[in-house]
């Protein structure tokens, strides 16, 4: 089974440092939350491994091979950008059409299938399209490319929830059919928390996080209840967030739930609350 190494990686803009030797292994056939603030380095990382940008130092190879500047290696990874690789006059359809040049396995038929599933116009031109419809159209050539290896770098800019539901489900659907290699670089965080397998976390340029999801989660707990009850539960112990409404309230705990009072209920953490804690300077 393939998988991408990359090792002691760092990349400065003038006295900015992006990356500070990152070491990652992104394993074959698995679904990845790459997770971090803006200018926390997530695009850098992305774009250095799919040769967008080069790094000052470090490498990345898949399978012993470099990805530097190899075109044969590189053309088994896909990166999903906000930028529009394709010319702005050029029609959907034709877009297909070329993809399937660059990305032998892409699969047009299954692209036509999912325009047809996200109500996208194939013969509007790349430029005419929203923000939300350039995103599908961005998506629905990284479902069709068939690569061992996909970078989704904001996928569901501009989506609303309809097609941000579908977007999911048809990635399940796909990853359970055809399985590779799919990293997430997201900030809508729980919509994903029950899509992904393993969470790597960026803060400043540096991984601060690598782990399951399942076992990342085990690290807390949430607590809720009536609010008087919640409050004396919580004294003392580390909270990362609270919620009201009302006389209830659900707190965030890191920690092992222990003696808990009748009355109130201990459910899983949430994913994006310890995100917020792990990355608060």
């Amino acid at each position: 089974m393939s998988s991408i190494e990359i090792k002691n990686l760092s990349k400065s803009f003038g006295s900015v440092q992006a990356l500070k030797n990152v070491t990652l292994t992104l394993e074959g056939d698995k679904i990845y939350a790459l997770l971090g603030r803006n200018g926390a380095g997530k695009s850098t990382l992305l774009k250095i491994i799919t040769n967008r940008l080069f790094a000052d130092s470090g490498e990345v190879m898949l399978d012993n091979t470099t990805l530097t500047e190899n075109d044969k290696t590189l053309g088994q990874i896909y990166l999903m950008s906000e930028s529009t690789y394709y010319p702005e006059n050029m029609k959907i359809t034709k877009a297909f059409k070329w993809s399937k040049e660059f990305y032998p396995n892409f699969d047009a038929e299954y692209a036509q299938k999912l325009a047809e599933k996200f109500e996208l116009n194939i013969n509007k031109s790349v430029k005419s399209l929203s923000t939300g419809y350039s995103s599908i159209f961005k998506l629905i050539i990284a479902l069709s490319v068939n690569t061992p290896f996909i970078f989704l770098d904001e996928p569901v800019l501009g989506l609303d929830a309809n097609h941000r539901d579908l977007f999911y489900q048809i990635l399940a659907e796909g990853y359970s059919e055809n399985p590779s290699t799919i990293v997430i670089s997201t900030h809508l965080i729980e919509e994903i928390s029950g899509l992904v397998e393993d969470v790597i976390i960026i803060n400043n340029g540096e991984i601060i996080r690598n782990e399951s999801c399942e076992n990342l989660l085990a690290s807390g707990y949430t607590i809720s209840g009536k609010a008087a009850a919640v409050d004396e539960f919580i004294k003392g112990k580390e909270v990362i967030g609270q919620d009201s409404l009302g006389g209830l309230k659900t707190a965030y705990l890191i920690g092992k739930a222990e003696s808990v009072p009748q009355g109130l209920e201990v459910s899983k953490l949430d994913l994006q609350k310890l995100f917020v804690k792990l990355t608060s300077n």
